[in-house]
């Protein structure tokens, strides 16, 4: 509910993804210097005033996803993986572990054999 796309590249999501509420997804983005970002002759070109790139986002299988959180361009999300409510993801998240916090950092790393084991005791 809520979640916004925006879909300037490719936004590949795996199977049984969990993406909670007003979570935000961004291929999109701009250079920060201005004289990167702006077109001097953008009037006389009949173009905008701004340059803009995208990158795509993966999501890999079983990836949970808080509510809130920000993909930006270029992430991916390894499989198996949490994202913490209101994260702020900036670079690629390794498989298998619990990453919160803006920027996104990992905060533990999961066997998930050893997991599935011990919920079968």
């Amino acid at each position: 509910m809520n979640c916004t796309f925006v879909d300037n590249k490719t936004i590949r999501i795996g199977d049984r993804v969990l993406i909670a509420s007003n979570v935000q997804i961004y291929t999109s983005s701009h250079p920060v210097l201005p004289m990167e970002r702006l077109v001097p002759d953008w009037r006389e070109r009949q173009t905008t005033f701004f340059r803009t790139y995208a990158r795509p986002i993966e999501i890999e299988n079983n990836v949970w996803i808080g509510g809130g959180c920000i993909l930006l361009p270029g992430v991916t999300i390894g499989e198996n993986s949490v994202i913490g409510a209101g994260s702020v993801v900036n670079r690629p998240i390794p498989a298998n572990c619990v990453a919160v916090g803006n920027p996104c950092r990992v905060i533990r790393h999961f066997d998930t054999d050893k997991e599935r084991r011990l919920h079968e005791i």
